[in-house]
């Protein structure tokens, strides 16, 4: 990594134009539809965007991973946090921009944390839709000489046991589906760069993991009505293997809900301290 450079690097803004053909492949992309009470994201008639959506408008990292000299094929995706301010509408064009909060190096050994901020408005009305912050673990650049503090906090998970529990399958061909919504990464469909990457086999990618837990959260708290979720944020701690089924667990406060997600399986934790705040 280089540092300090990586800090000074300022990106051009992005633009994402899309319509509701896209709006429905995500939808199916993160394993929408199959039930009628989400034909509302995957049907043109009266279609909504899923909030995670969002964060396909505003991926800026790739202008640090090239600028700041990281090991591409060493990275994954360690947080996603997002605040949605005004719902993305289901055909539109935003421009993005990105910015780097800081890194983070935990070692030689450990690898370094990348933290990237990403804004999203729309490009002819300015009305600021989203703002996404991504952890991105640089499993190939520790030993940087950079700070060893400032991660994010976390939203600590409750004590007691949840109060509900979701349950939603992915498919064998999961993430094959989901890379046709833009992320091409290779350690996702290719069983050598899987391997290389440390994998047995291809994982599901991280932000299909993050969406399936937000329509798990719109399913057993919101009624599947995506205008009601205003912040979502999750951490990964292990890969989900396509054809998994995910198992959100949701302690439900008010507004606050903590939620993580299991491979029950394979008792394998893949999301921990989750945190959705639901709009007022």
């Amino acid at each position: 990594m280089k540092y300090p450079e990586i800090l000074a690097i300022t990106p051009p803004p992005g633009e994402f134009a899309y319509d509701e053909q896209f709006t429905i492949l995500y939808a199916v992309a993160v394993g929408a539809g199959a039930d009628r009470d989400e034909l509302p994201f995957v049907y043109e008639k009266d279609l909504r965007a899923l909030p995670t959506m969002a964060v396909m408008m505003g991926q800026g990292s790739g202008a640090f991973l090239t600028g700041g000299g990281i090991d591409y094929a060493r990275i994954v995706h360690g947080e996603q946090r997002l605040t949605i301010h005004h719902p993305v509408p289901p055909r539109g064009r935003m421009t993005s921009r990105s910015k780097c909060l800081g890194v983070v190096d935990k070692g030689a050994d450990k690898g370094a944390l990348l933290i990237v901020e990403s804004t999203v408005e729309d490009a002819a009305t300015g009305v600021h839709h989203a703002t996404g912050i991504a952890t991105l673990f640089c499993r190939g650049d520790g030993g940087f000489g950079g700070p060893r503090a400032g991660e994010l906090p976390l939203e600590p998970r409750p004590e007691r046991s949840p109060d509900l529990e979701v349950v939603l399958p992915t498919l064998p061909q999961q993430a094959a589906i989901y890379r046709l919504t833009g992320d091409r990464n290779p350690l996702h469909i290719d069983p050598e760069a899987a391997t290389a990457a440390g994998f047995r086999r291809p994982i599901l990618h991280g932000l299909c993991t993050y969406a399936i837990a937000c329509r798990a959260i719109l399913q057993g708290c919101c009624g599947n009505d995506p205008a009601l979720i205003e912040r979502f944020d999750a951490r990964f701690s292990a890969p989900v293997f396509p054809g998994e089924a995910i198992v959100t667990r949701i302690w439900h406060d008010g507004r606050r809900i903590a939620f993580e997600c299991v491979v029950a399986e394979r008792e394998a934790m893949v999301i921990r301290n989750g945190f959705c705040l639901l709009r007022e």
